[in-house]
């Protein structure tokens, strides 16, 4: 099983239109499109989970090609990380206009 990440879509894109698009190349086990957690909007991206053989075909013939309106981007997707929080770079005088004297 090969999850596949698809990126660039149109805000408009629904996840079954994407399930109906990738079932050209074979059994689609899942999609998931992935929202904004605080607005719950669509982000343009999301996931396909196929098999690997099939998975491949997906991407020779859909990388790059046009899909609602969009140049979509498809690819193997990557192993998520453990990512850093984000420092805040403007406490403490840190940030921007701490330079000013008041």
């Amino acid at each position: 099983m090969v999850t596949l990440y698809v990126g660039n879509l149109n805000y408009k894109t629904t996840e079954d239109s994407i399930h109906q698009l990738f079932s050209k190349f074979g059994e689609v086990q899942s999609v998931k499109f992935i929202k904004d957690k605080q607005t719950g909007r669509f982000r343009g991206f999301g996931f396909v989970e196929m098999e690997s053989d099939e998975a491949e075909a997906a991407i020779q013939e859909l990388n790059g090609s046009e899909f609602d309106g969009r140049s979509i981007k498809v690819h193997e997707a990557k192993e998520k990380t453990e990512r850093q929080p984000r420092s805040n770079n403007y406490e403490f005088g840190n940030g921007r206009n701490s330079h000013r004297n008041y």
